[in-house]
């Protein structure tokens, strides 16, 4: 199956920055799920630290399976230039990058990275992201929201194929457009 070759052949994680208990626990768990859901391994946040979110996270991979993690990051710029020492290239999505139908012909490229790490904001992101990115992406260079742009910018790097991912161990599946609880 090709869509094989384009999950296992590489690690991505997303990066969500500015993360607000109190404001932003939908948004932050919806560029989680969607994160897995479209082929990331991980997702990382900063901000503040969320001990609910990632019990509520895990709590959704053990059921509906997988080997996705959620991590905090201390200190995003530390974060940021390790995984650039790592050998990961960095996509910053955000509307004052090059818009995606220009992109269109870095994706060939960037589907030959082993590591990639995609960094969506929260809050107004510093300057030192856009210098630290290797690439700056917009999706329409409108404002717009950054779980739309992730889910557009992941389906286009994996060409769909990621929504063909099979999750080992799920207790729960849709099997012909119903819910199936799997009884072990």
């Amino acid at each position: 199956m090709l869509y094989k070759v384009y999950l296992s052949d590489f690690m991505l994680i997303v990066f969500r920055y500015g993360h607000r208990a109190f404001r932003d626990i939908r948004v932050t768990t919806h560029c989680a799920l969607v994160s897995r859901v479209f082929g990331a391994d991980k997702l990382v946040y900063y901000g503040q630290r969320d001990d609910s979110f990632e019990k509520s996270l895990q709590k959704t991979v053990g059921q509906w399976g997988g080997k996705f993690k959620v991590e905090y990051a201390e200190d995003f710029v530390d974060y940021l230039t390790k995984k650039k020492e790592e050998g990961f290239k960095i996509v910053h999505l955000t509307m004052f990058g090059v818009n995606l139908p220009d992109f269109e012909p870095y994706f060939k490229k960037l589907r030959k990275e082993k590591k990639i790490l995609i960094f969506v904001g929260a809050e107004k992101v510093p300057g030192e992201v856009y210098k630290i990115a290797d690439y700056n992406v917009a999706v329409g260079n409108q404002p717009h929201s950054e779980i739309a742009a992730l889910a557009v910018f992941l389906d286009r790097l994996q060409e769909g194929k990621e929504l063909k991912k099979k999750y080992p161990g799920a207790k729960t599946k849709i099997k012909n457009g119903f819910r199936n609880t799997l009884k072990e």
